[in-house]
């Protein structure tokens, strides 16, 4: 991860003396780095790792980083890691740019590779993240979504990012089509199992832990699963009054929804959605031998399912 970090940090000098500080700001809010290290270890537990592994955590990371520009955006958000976010810092017109600007460099960095596919496994993940934020703001109070819906929005907007990192991982290994597709099996489950925790976290967590500012989703009309649990098992009486809370109650009445959908179940039920996602994640690692490196992948899955159990008790 050293050389990732380090990478990282050059691209600063890519873009124009004018730039850096923006670039320096977006890449230098950390986070978990949870994609390049999926990156790495997928490398590891397939064949090892090379300098093109290095440059494919770099390019998701810096796609990545450009999506959490935006997202801010989009949210009105102003913490991120317990920093000003860009849009907070510099408005929203420079941050709108600067997210596009990662996402340039980010392409410039696949034009190294050899083959072609790289890029186009990348663009193809970037695409979906983008339809699914698209469909994501569609659905905004769209109280009939219902939950195969919601779940096929979270696949397209998180789980690309996880999925191409050890996708692609594995096939700069070449490893056969079928591995490379158990590797993608297991970045998709945890990738979506990841984004039913984060919406989790807006309605029971913190801005420490969360890392980003909270409770923002019921507010600007995402409906997570919690919410969507309890809509489902409401009265029809009920669920009037909960739907007219959703789209026209005040703040207090929105933290009584939280609470109440807490009390339903909707946070349990959203728990095991994450369980058993992560439990098929950690299946689909079973052609890989038993090394330190596949372990440690399956450790992802795990301190994920420790996390949530955290928020269910």
């Amino acid at each position: 991860m050293a050389q990732v970090e380090e990478r990282i940090r050059e691209q600063v000098a890519e873009f124009d003396p004018a730039m850096h500080g923006y670039v320096a700001h977006a890449v230098e809010s950390q986070g978990k780095r949870i994609r390049p290290a999926l990156t790495l270890l997928t490398a590891h537990a397939t064949g090892g790792i090379s300098s093109g592994h290095v440059d494919l955590a770099v390019v998701i990371e810096l796609i990545h980083l450009a999506t959490l520009v935006h997202d801010d955006i989009m949210d009105n958000a102003t913490k991120r890691r317990g920093a000003a976010t860009s849009n907070a810092r510099w408005g929203a017109d420079t941050a709108v740019l600067l997210g596009d600007s990662l996402f340039a460099q980010a392409l410039m960095l696949c034009t190294r590779f050899d083959t072609m596919e790289i890029s186009r496994r990348v663009a193809a993940a970037t695409k979906e993240v983008c339809c699914g934020e698209i469909l994501q703001t569609q659905r905004r109070f769209d109280l009939q979504m219902k939950l195969p819906e919601y779940l096929r929005i979270i696949q397209m907007k998180t789980a690309p990012f996880f999925y191409v990192a050890t996708e692609l991982a594995a096939y700069l290994n070449g490893l056969p089509p079928e591995q490379v597709a158990r590797c993608r099996h297991y970045g998709d489950c945890l990738g979506i199992a990841y984004q039913i925790y984060d919406d989790c976290l807006d309605l029971v967590g913190t801005e420490d832990a969360a890392g980003k500012t909270v409770g923002t989703d019921l507010e600007r009309g995402k409906l997570t699963l919690p919410i969507l649990h309890l809509l489902h098992h409401a009265a029809d009486t009920e669920r009037a009054a909960i739907s007219e809370t959703i789209v026209h109650g005040t703040e207090d009445d929105r933290v009584g929804l939280l609470a109440l959908a807490v009390e339903r179940g909707g946070l349990r039920e959203s728990v095991a959605h994450i369980r058993r996602y992560l439990a098929e994640a950690q299946a689909a690692l079973d052609f890989l031998p038993q090394t330190d490196h596949r372990r440690a992948l399956e450790a992802i899955a795990g301190a994920l399912a420790e996390h949530v159990g955290r928020l269910d008790r």
